[in-house]
């Protein structure tokens, strides 16, 4: 059964002389790109309204931040914050996939750039409905791009020529009723390609509403299949900045990565801190081969 093994303090913290990630840091993207791991990762201050702010690290423990956020609302559908952000490197670009929120609206939004400091956006990709917890695949499969998004309680996945227009929406991941994941789940990390199938780190919630994680295989040529789905979660809340903040009793992921034979896999605790939880890449593999 595969368990990731949490590293016993968070790794980013609020900060209270920056006003805006004064309160809360959480639900961190990631990407491993030239030798860094480049985060973004949701921040809350004294308004409440959330922004992305920008960490780089060089062994994916130890991150150096900037002082101002790199991302913050622009437009009316996210007037009360940009929120959890999940990155993927896509024919030679960083895309962002996040959530737009208005306070009466949820929306799925993309921006991309070369840096993390200057961007193009490209605007809401469902505009007709609320939706949020979207990811992209990191390459074209059979010729389209490929996201995996919700609508509650279930995760979809669609299909797309540009990017921008989605078609072809499907479920493929339902709960399950009576488990961990009985109430909803969603997307987590953007999928991960290895030569067994699209590895998927995604979040599940139960009835109590706690936040826990856990991790399927995907069919390379036809993610809608679902070649794998551990019954237990990868992880659960046990450590008191998981259990104890502003959402009690959660651990949920935007991003993974691997670096040198572990997985790291980054979380936001409580919705206040980020931790990261590991799990090397053998133990990965025994999973994807179902063994």
């Amino acid at each position: 059964m595969l368990r990731l093994a949490r590293h016993p303090e968070p790794i980013l913290k609020p900060l209270p002389h920056h006003p805006w990630e004064s309160r809360y840091v959480f639900n961190a993207g990631v990407v491993y790109h030239n030798g860094l791991v480049h985060m973004l990762y949701r921040a809350m201050g004294e308004d409440m309204s959330s922004r992305l702010g920008y960490a780089v690290s060089p062994d994916g423990l130890t991150f150096y931040r900037l002082d101002r956020p790199v991302l913050s609302p622009t437009s009316p559908w996210e007037s009360r914050g940009v929120e959890d952000p999940r990155i993927t490197f896509l024919e030679g670009r960083f895309y962002v996939v996040y959530t737009a929120y208005s306070g009466s609206n949820v929306r799925v939004s993309m921006v991309s750039t070369m840096n993390f400091i200057t961007w193009t956006h490209h605007g809401i990709l469902l505009p007709d409905e609320d939706n949020k917890d979207a990811a992209l695949f990191p390459e074209r499969i059979n010729g389209r791009y490929a996201m995996l998004h919700r609508r509650p309680p279930d995760i979809w996945l669609a299909y797309s020529e540009d990017l921008i227009r989605w078609t072809d929406h499907q479920v493929i991941m339902r709960p399950r009723p009576g488990t961990w994941e009985s109430w909803k789940i969603g997307a987590g990390a953007p999928p991960i390609k290895t030569e067994w199938g699209w590895l998927l780190f995604y979040h599940g919630v139960d009835h109590h509403k706690v936040y826990r994680l856990g991790v399927a295989l995907l069919d390379l040529e036809d993610p809608t299949r679902v070649i794998r789905r551990q019954e237990a979660p990868i992880l659960s809340p046990e450590a008191p900045w998981e259990r104890e903040g502003q959402v009690p009793n959660v651990v949920f992921t935007c991003g993974a990565v691997e670096i040198d034979g572990t997985y790291y896999v980054y979380y936001g605790g409580a919705d206040t801190v980020i931790g990261v939880a590991t799990v090397p890449k053998e133990e990965v593999e025994r999973f994807c081969r179902g063994r």
